[in-house]
């Protein structure tokens, strides 16, 4: 028997603008689920990676050393997130990670809501 490989991606980045989250009170309808925010940061100490999420009151912070730019922080927070998410197999379909994004990861997932893909 041969194996059969499915390389579909199991969730959709939707991209929010300013407008979107600051049109009304309230949560975007666009973020569902388990809501998580992420981001790096550098201070005089060194640079970490934090975490927060909203629907678990979870908080992360990560040191990342001295030699880490934010970029690479704030890659490695949305990393955490995911495996933090994973390694407490909360039974939830959707899940939004909200990321400042500011040193080049609005190109990839910033700012994105994660959902499984075969939701429309």
């Amino acid at each position: 028997m041969r194996p059969v490989y499915n390389l579909e991606p199991k969730y959709r980045v939707t991209m929010l603008t300013r407008e979107e989250w600051t049109r009304g009170p309230g949560t975007p309808l666009a973020v569902m689920g388990l809501v998580w925010f992420t981001d790096g940061s550098r201070t005089a100490d060194g640079t970490r990676a934090g975490v927060y999420g909203q629907s678990v009151n979870r908080r992360l912070s990560i040191p990342q050393g001295k030699h880490a730019t934010v970029f690479q922080a704030e890659v490695y927070a949305i990393l955490a997130c995911a495996h933090e998410m994973e390694a407490q197999d909360w039974p939830q379909k959707y899940v939004s990670i909200s990321s400042e994004g500011t040193s080049g990861c609005q190109d990839n997932i910033s700012s994105g809501t994660l959902v499984p893909a075969d939701v429309e």
